[in-house]
């Protein structure tokens, strides 16, 4: 195993395996040296020689699984932005979105991850036009990654008064907050704008503009985050949801390309397409791209979505035709 000790030693994980397997190379070299001056100990350095080979072996498998497990998570990240936003259907919609973020949130406890609010944009009926949360935790995206798209609820609306079945749309996005991104944000393509950060908080909150908006001219990307306490803190909040929201679009733009080529997709990671709908009067959840469907539309709601989670996860495709 060919090891960088020096990069190795940079890096807080690998940094004392690095310098030991170093302390170690250079007992090595001095057995060597030994017995390259007086040859009548070859017989006692190879029995040392031996012991620093089981040594030097043992420090590699330790530091190859470090690294195997940083490849994981630099995949798969245990850290995501999660965002909700209403589509269709007016109030209907906004409202759905504030079910599904509260979804999400009791899904993330039954996980023990946490769940922080970055950012919301509600309406009169207690809706979400639009909300952006921050979740951490083992497996976050792992686990979620197949909930980016557009989510569809049938049901009939608390204002409906003929008893007329609604359909209203909100999407969710799943962005992985990766340590390592190939994404170049060119600063000069940024504006950013200053604001008061509205609700709890105290009068710091209320007098100082510490909320903070980033809008990305070339694509038209905005984000906001509001919750944290100082502004350079929400900046670099921002920053990091806006290089992910770059990143999608780009893998976005990939899985378009090559999408044809894959065996075995679930979907896209494409935000416009529809890939659930929660058919409340049927109590009836069903995912287009695996055609499965579940009961109990109470519970789903309430967070307990794992049977949902773990049949895309298998990627298993049911014999339920696509309900249109």
């Amino acid at each position: 195993m060919s090891l960088d000790l020096e990069q190795l030693k940079k890096d807080h994980k690998t940094s004392y395996f690095a310098e030991e397997y170093e302390r170690i190379l250079g007992e090595e070299k001095k057995v060597n040296d030994m017995v390259a001056e007086d040859d009548s100990l070859r017989e006692l350095a190879e029995e040392e020689l031996v012991n620093i080979k089981f040594q030097k072996e043992a420090i590699e498998r330790q530091i190859e699984e470090i690294l195997k497990k940083d490849e994981e998570e630099e995949e798969f990240p245990n850290e995501i932005i999660l965002e909700v936003r209403a589509g269709a259907g007016g109030d209907e919609a906004s409202l759905f979105a504030w079910e599904l973020a509260h979804m999400y949130e009791r899904f993330a406890e039954t996980q023990k991850w946490s769940w922080k609010m970055l950012s919301d944009s509600s309406n009169e009926v207690g809706g979400y036009k639009e909300a952006t949360f921050e979740v951490k935790g083992r497996d976050a995206y792992k686990m979620l990654r197949y909930e980016t798209g557009v989510h569809r609820v049938q049901r009939v609306p608390s204002t409906e008064k003929n008893g007329r079945i609604h359909t209203s749309t909100a999407s969710v996005a799943i962005l992985p907050i990766r340590k390592k991104t190939n994404i170049v944000i060119n600063p000069a393509d940024i504006e950013i704008e200053y604001s008061r950060s509205g609700g709890a908080g105290g009068q710091n909150v209320n007098k100082v503009e510490t909320a903070v908006r980033l809008i990305h001219t070339p694509t038209g990307i905005d984000v906001r985050c509001t919750t944290e306490r100082k502004q350079l803190a929400n900046r670099e909040k921002a920053m990091q949801i806006l290089t992910s929201k770059l990143q999608l679009l780009k893998d976005e733009e990939e899985d378009k390309k090559y999408s044809s080529d894959r065996k075995n997709q679930i979907g896209t990671s494409d935000r416009s397409e529809k890939i659930r709908t929660y058919n409340f009067p049927q109590d009836r959840v069903t995912d287009h791209r695996i055609r499965q469907s579940w009961s109990n539309i109470p519970g789903i709601m309430d967070g307990n979505i794992n049977k949902i989670i773990d049949a895309l996860a298998s990627g298993q495709v049911g014999e339920e035709e696509e309900e249109e």
